[in-house]
């Protein structure tokens, strides 16, 4: 009905991170889920199903890791949440349907790039693009 499980925080955290560090280079996710306390094979699995929906690139080798296969500018947080706990409200009725419909719609307002930068400003990190 109306549910996002553990999955898209902690995958949502981790973009944010590859977003600060990565500067289109691949970023190791055991260094990714070091930085935001997330356990590695946790992270490896929603990578996963991240990395096959197009939304992550993956690379191997000393110096492999993760780095995003589309602009985060064009990726929503809605669209991390259903790719890892589904259709929010797929079967919701009355009021539940109302509700996730408003949550849909503010999830969908919100770019992974939004909240890098957002998180850029409040740790006073200063990104240059060329």
């Amino acid at each position: 009905m109306l549910s996002i499980t553990t999955k898209s925080p902690y995958a949502v955290q981790a973009l944010i991170e590859l977003g600060l560090s990565g500067e289109g280079a691949p970023v190791p996710i055991a260094e990714l889920a070091r930085r935001r306390q997330i356990p590695v094979q946790f992270l490896e699995q929603l990578f996963s199903v991240l990395r096959r929906a197009g939304i992550l690139r993956s690379y191997r080798g000393v110096k492999g890791g993760y780095a995003f296969a589309r602009d985060p500018a064009d990726i929503s947080v809605l669209d991390v949440v259903e790719l890892l706990d589904g259709a929010l409200g797929a079967e919701a009725r009355g009021v539940f349907l109302e509700a996730a419909q408003a949550t849909r719609g503010v999830l969908a307002a919100v770019t992974l790039a939004e909240l890098i930068e957002g998180e850029q400003r409040e740790s006073g990190r200063t990104m240059y693009h060329i």
